[in-house]
């Protein structure tokens, strides 16, 4: 059995070798369709976060939101994911969210979010289903045998992975019974984010409906993306594709889950095309959307939050949470920073956002 620096070093060659790859044949890439390939895959975060934008106005009625701050929070969040392993993005977009919507709570923005996952987790389940039916997607127990070393040492050392899955369990059991003076307080702002599902056709009219629409465009971002490389786009594949990246997005070890992509790809497109050529396609459909998510992303940050970085963004969102902490331990709800100025400023400024204010709706 390989040791786990072998099994590492093995991946990463393979990776580097599959990006070489990729940059001596660009000649070979269709830039029309990469090009539409991508403006799907953004339109597709632009309906996400107009139906989140719908789970915020519901838990917060008569607030003035703004849903360009909402779009920018997504693309940050996106974009950082892209490029820095460990879903750092969603603490992005956590913050990002809160400071845009004037009184608003972490508790409740975090409950939005599991509200506007619940569509997509059942499209997954389905979309996973599918995939293990057609015989070229690997079952979990193999996973282990996949050229990717995040996935297949998890799947290897299986007691290994039971011990981090426990140890995750105790932190939140442990956490929870911290927590426990603040719970009903806590539990009250967590309901506020899932106000919408009372209102059933409100819901399915606002989020599930746009929701749905958000899949088609990432449909047809895929169909182009595999076009574009040669690979060859048909129903069938493009919802492979999608489930890899259901794979791929639950072991975030790597940014946007590369590794592990790049292996369930060639092991699901060994029969379409030659290794090489899928190879370079998920490493450069990965490049692609990596680039363009993250230069969305920090085009955000700093035109519509007025952070200089993803990195401001990140002390801004710790300060503000440990200003809210303090506020809650005090018996008061922190006021929201003003996340379009600097991050210094926001965090100093009390009260409305100024400019065209958080009183325009988009």
């Amino acid at each position: 059995m390989p040791s786990a620096s072998t099994s590492l070093a093995h991946s990463l060659s393979t990776f580097f070798d599959a990006v070489g790859k990729f940059f001596s044949d660009l000649a070979a890439v269709h830039w029309g369709l990469l090009a539409l390939g991508l403006f799907f895959f953004g339109a597709n975060l632009a309906l996400r976060s107009r139906a989140f934008y719908a789970i915020m106005r519901a838990a917060y009625p008569g607030v003035p939101i703004q849903w360009l701050r909402i779009l920018g929070a997504y693309l940050a969040a996106v974009g950082f994911n892209n490029v820095v392993p460990a879903r750092g993005g969603d603490v992005i977009k956590l913050f990002l969210t809160r400071s845009s919507i004037p009184g608003s709570t972490y508790p409740t923005v975090a409950s939005g979010f599991f509200v506007g996952s619940i569509f997509d987790a059942g499209v997954g389940v389905l979309i996973l289903i599918f995939a293990f039916s057609q015989g070229v997607f690997p079952k979990p127990p193999d996973f282990s045998k996949l050229n990717s070393f995040d996935i297949s040492y998890l799947a290897e050392h299986f007691r290994f992975t039971l011990f981090l899955l426990t140890v995750l369990g105790l932190i939140a059991v442990v956490l929870f019974a911290v927590l426990s003076p603040k719970v009903k307080a806590f539990w009250q702002r967590v309901r506020q984010g899932f106000t919408i599902l009372k209102d059933r056709r409100r819901y399915l009219r606002e989020v599930v409906s746009l929701q749905a629409l958000s899949w088609l465009c990432r449909f047809a971002a895929f169909w182009f993306l595999l076009e574009a490389f040669g690979v060859g786009a048909s129903v069938k594949n493009v919802l492979l594709v999608f489930a890899v990246n259901q794979v791929a997005g639950a072991v975030p070890f790597t940014p946007g889950g590369a590794g592990v992509q790049q292996a369930l790809l060639v092991k699901v497109f060994a029969h379409n095309a030659s290794t090489t050529v899928v190879a370079a396609y998920s490493v450069g459909q990965q490049i692609a959307i990596a680039a363009f998510t993250a230069a969305c992303g920090l085009a955000a940050v700093v035109f519509i939050f007025r952070f200089r970085s993803f990195k401001e963004v990140i002390f801004a969102g710790r300060a503000s949470r440990e200003a809210e902490r303090e506020a809650e331990a005090e018996g008061r709800l922190a006021s929201t920073p003003r996340a379009e100025e600097g991050p210094a400023e926001g965090l100093r400024a009390r009260g409305q956002p100024r400019g065209r204010g958080a009183g325009a709706r988009y």
